[in-house]
């Protein structure tokens, strides 16, 4: 028998009513999505911290994008709240 770590014991239950193969196609499915997302983000993490930005305003008011606040977070906590 393969042994795995499984301590939510996802690989015996069911979601939305559908049979033990549909969930695990399911979950397979969405930690793909889910990977491809993470993979996403990541890369707009490392252009943004290289200094590439989008040319137009952020907003109507012509309010630039604070690319010149430093480090991605930095440039995160310098965006308005609105």
């Amino acid at each position: 028998v393969l042994k795995f770590y499984d301590p939510l014991e996802l690989s015996s239950t069911t979601i939305w009513g559908n049979s033990n193969d549909e969930t695990i196609a399911f979950l397979r499915q969405s930690e793909i999505k889910h990977g491809r997302v993470a993979m996403a983000a990541f890369v707009g993490y490392i252009v943004q911290s290289n200094g590439i930005h989008f040319p137009w305003p952020i907003s109507t008011d012509g309010t630039p994008f604070p690319f010149a606040a430093g480090s991605p977070p930095e440039q995160w906590d310098a965006l308005s709240d609105a």
